[in-house]
């Protein structure tokens, strides 16, 4: 089992507890670091602010909301895009957003799959069940930097 952390960027306390919450009833054991807003994913990704001195390692996967304060969700996946250190980081869109438009803008902005938070819990922890243990333990991750 690879050790690498996940990173939940997620501004709504009540969806980071019922993700954290998911996971670990889905058994995935990994660290999983929480950021609250795209200014400071990016910090995070990038080595800046409060994290500049982190570990170097890149997450293995990124929960990313598209609705953050700060910077967006959309423009934080397009700097890691065009960042070699963090381009081929996987990225799964996590949002309530059902919008066509969205859902378009993530896949040409290079998110590797969006998908929408359901309302009801049991429901909502499947999904971020399957998520984890899909991209986390299953996926074959691309070699790191």
């Amino acid at each position: 089992m690879n050790p690498r952390h996940i990173l939940l960027v997620e501004d709504n306390p009540s969806d980071q507890a019922l993700t954290l919450r998911a996971l670990r009833k889905g058994g995935i054991l990994n660290e999983v670091i929480v950021v609250h807003d795209g200014a400071e994913a990016l910090d995070y990704l990038f080595f800046a602010g409060e994290h500049a001195n982190r570990s170097p390692e890149n997450p293995a996967l990124v929960l990313l909301d598209l609705n953050l304060p700060k910077i967006g969700g959309l423009e934080v996946l397009r700097r890691m895009r065009a960042d070699e250190r963090t381009g081929s980081t996987l990225v799964v869109i996590l949002t309530s957003s059902g919008e066509e438009r969205d859902l378009k803008e993530a896949y040409e902005a290079g998110a590797n799959s969006y998908v929408r938070k359901p309302v009801e819990f049991n429901a909502f922890a499947t999904a971020v069940q399957t998520l984890g243990l899909y991209w986390v333990l299953i996926n074959e991750p691309p070699p790191s930097n």
